[in-house]
């Protein structure tokens, strides 16, 4: 496979300094009415003028002569080369992708949206404009296939999978790695050099999206309740400990039972608890 070859042209301000003595020559000529000093010049005005090429900074200019690829200008600057070369123009400034919306299936088959953001530039020339027909689709059609074999290689989070060492929802930087690497595995062919890449949006399909809330909420709410009683149980056990040691009050099985009932129900309750004042003895 051919790749790019870089040459340094012909410097533009000899050139142009050729074109004003070729031009000066020309109208003496045409003042003097020197027919042969005029048919000399005017093809050399040509043949300089149009050889000119000008090269912006991060700019390239790939040359071309009669279909053979002659190699890549990438110094900025006034160039003259061969006037019968074809010559056409890519930018390899870094230019931002970002890729839409798309619904795709996690690893666990959940219908999930994302999208992506790929940062990226020109690297070989010769493999952008003569491997593949049009690179900008190019990078969409496979930002999009790189973006679905992804998700389908993790689950979303650790709710379905509860083994996955990496989810798309949690490790965002081994996920971005890992995009990163298909993304350029798969732009290599075009010559495309990837800078970043990095998920832009993510989210469960609208379908699903209020029953995973829900499934999420409800787990908070278990997580929650199992972090209060594993603190009332240690309060209770902490304050029948308190009593035991100070003998304030001596506790037969049915009081300490009662006792621990009261306590687990105010420590775990979710309304506030209002007071019973016995003003009998302890067995009313």
């Amino acid at each position: 496979m051919k790749t790019e070859k870089v040459v340094v042209p012909f410097n533009g301000y000899l050139a142009v300094l050729f074109l004003l003595i070729a031009g000066g020559l020309l109208a003496y000529g045409l003042v003097n009415q020197l027919i042969i000093l005029i048919a000399v010049c005017v093809p050399v005005i040509i043949i300089i003028a149009k050889g000119l090429v000008i090269v912006s900074p991060n700019s390239s200019a790939v040359l071309l002569l009669f279909g053979k690829y002659k190699g890549t200008i990438k110094q900025n600057g006034l160039f003259w080369t061969n006037p019968l070369y074809s010559r056409f123009t890519y930018s390899l400034r870094a230019r931002n992708f970002e890729s839409e919306k798309i619904k795709v299936n996690d690893k666990m088959g959940n219908p999930i949206m994302i999208s992506v953001i790929l940062v990226w530039r020109v690297r070989d020339t010769f493999k952008v404009a003569f491997e593949v027909d049009s690179y900008s689709s190019f990078i969409q059609i496979q930002t999009d296939s790189a973006v679905r074999k992804l998700a389908g290689s993790f689950p979303y989070d650790h709710f379905e999978d509860e083994t996955a060492t990496i989810t798309l929802s949690t490790n965002f930087d081994d996920v971005n790695i890992a995009l990163e690497k298909e993304l350029a595995e798969r732009l290599v062919i075009a010559g495309i050099e990837v800078i970043e890449s990095r998920i832009a949006y993510l989210a469960y399909a609208p379908e699903i999206a209020h029953s995973m809330l829900r499934r999420q909420q409800a787990s908070a709410v278990v997580a929650a309740r199992h972090k209060i009683v594993e603190g009332a149980v240690g309060m209770v056990e902490s304050a029948l400990k308190l009593l035991a040691d100070k003998a304030i009050i001596e506790f037969d099985e049915d009081r300490k039972a009662a006792m621990v009932s009261n306590l687990m129900v105010v420590l775990c309750g979710d309304s506030e608890t209002k007071p019973v004042i016995n003003t009998g003895t302890l067995n009313q």
